[in-house]
């Protein structure tokens, strides 16, 4: 594994994902209100699943994402989901770019794709913070915790989402489809820890359970911030977001106190008291205190879920590349990670702490 991959800017469009520029100006011109061209199209770096691009005019800048090209499984890069929760979000104030439009004819530039606005901001990829000062680090860890104790917050069904999953039961339906997508991508090979978390899981899911709007990605850097401020202006890729139970969204974004900074922005072997850093404790109590918690017990299986889920994702990456359609250059890293990930995710399943 790489110690540092960088997903930050953009670069050239990859030949595989390139399409008809004149057939999105015309697009854009119909469906986009105030757009005026040329343009001139890039391809953000990062991105493992849903191919994103930088599509800059005289006037401003805009970002298209799209389903990628050849052959997909069946309800993955489901781009319209995405605007849809957008759209949802944004009518609620909930920080989010703007969408400006959906194409679901395929004609248009080869894939359904959504136009949205392009944010101004800074996107963080080190979980450290280094280029914030010590004494404003942990106002910009409260923000995001706060950000994500708002969208638990969110009415969904007032919001108009009242569709965008089924209520209940989420780790069972979650455990069930990322374990059937593990089975079905046998091109990728076999993992011991991800068989054996097929097992764990579904035996241990906690009693209880809630519902709200999950994002299912939240780190750092899918969030855009204010250029000089703690502040979330934005919060971007929505591909895994549904109805579902927010600790598992929590403890999703929680994952950075228990892994290195090796695929995500990880914190573990920083200092955290000398970088200013909440601990994972205060880190949890904040969202507890905004989310009228008394605590959160059963967090190692939420963190396991998370990081089986995650080695799941890194699987399907690993199939992706293999067919040849994975939309990142990064791909064949990220695939090395995996076998660690999903021993990972193991070890938190018996309790235990890196």
């Amino acid at each position: 594994m790489s110690a540092a991959i960088s997903f930050n800017g953009t670069s050239e469009v990859r030949r595989e994902h390139r399409f008809d520029a004149a057939n999105l100006t015309h697009w854009m011109t119909e469906n986009v209100r105030g757009f005026r061209g040329p343009i001139t199209v890039e391809q953000f770096k990062g991105g493992q699943s849903n191919p994103t691009y930088k599509v800059n005019t005289p006037d401003r800048a805009y970002v298209v994402r799209r389903k990628p090209p050849g052959d997909l499984l069946k309800g993955a890069h489901a781009v319209e989901r995405e605007a849809k929760v957008l759209q949802a979000l944004e009518s609620v104030n909930f920080p989010v770019p703007h969408l400006y439009g959906m194409c679901m004819d395929d004609a248009v530039i080869g894939t359904w794709f959504y136009v949205m606005d392009y944010v101004h901001g800074r996107v963080l990829w080190d979980a450290t913070f280094p280029d914030v000062s010590r004494d404003e680090r942990p106002r910009y860890f409260d923000a995001i915790n706060e950000t994500l104790a708002r969208l638990h917050s969110v009415d969904y069904q007032s919001a108009g989402l009242a569709d965008f999953g089924r209520p209940g039961n989420y780790f069972e339906r979650q455990i069930a489809r990322w374990s059937q997508q593990y089975s079905d991508d046998v091109e990728a090979g076999r993992d011991p820890h991800i068989e054996k978390l097929m097992d764990w899981l579904p035996a241990h899911i906690p009693a209880g359970d809630e519902t709200t709007i999950v994002h299912g990605d939240f780190r750092v850097d899918n969030m855009i911030f204010h250029p000089k401020e703690p502040r979330v202006l934005a919060v971007l890729d929505w591909e895994l977001s549904t109805l579902g139970h927010p600790l598992a969204d929590f403890a999703y974004n929680l994952m950075m106190y228990r892994m290195p900074p090796l695929i995500i922005a990880g914190l573990e072997g920083a200092n955290l008291r000398e970088l200013n850093i909440p601990a994972e404790e205060e880190y949890i109590a904040a969202y507890c205190a905004r989310t009228g918690r008394d605590g959160i017990a059963n967090l190692n299986f939420y963190i396991a879920f998370n990081m089986f889920r995650l080695a799941a994702i890194f699987h399907g990456i690993k199939a992706r590349w293999k067919r040849g359609s994975a939309a990142s250059p990064h791909a064949k890293e990220l695939v090395s990670a995996l076998p660690f990930v999903a021993q990972r995710a193991w070890e938190q399943s018996q309790g235990a702490r890196s």
